[in-house]
């Protein structure tokens, strides 16, 4: 219960301070006119690749390493940043 009350007072600061970032990052692209990857985009596909890695070395049980796993691969800057926040162990 200490840790939901502590999440709910870190939220409403969390979403002003990630709001910008996200809109930014969401509304360009990954990938360059040729088609190749832009910089940015290996980088976020290299952090993601280690937070996979990250989730499925963690001492859980499957079904939550396949949700953060899933969570990462379908929203990949959102899903990075909600993991390293709230998903992984202190």
């Amino acid at each position: 219960m200490k840790a939901l009350r502590s999440f709910s007072q870190r939220l409403p600061l969390l979403a002003t301070l990630l709001l910008p970032l996200l809109l930014l990052t969401t509304s360009c692209n990954r990938f360059n006119a040729d088609g190749s990857l832009a910089p940015w985009g290996i980088a976020l596909l290299v952090l993601d690749v280690l937070a996979i890695i990250n989730v499925f070395n963690q001492p859980w049980e499957i079904g939550k390493k396949l949700l953060w796993a899933a969570i990462i691969f379908f929203f990949p800057f959102g899903g990075l940043l909600i993991y390293y926040f709230f998903g992984r162990s202190r």
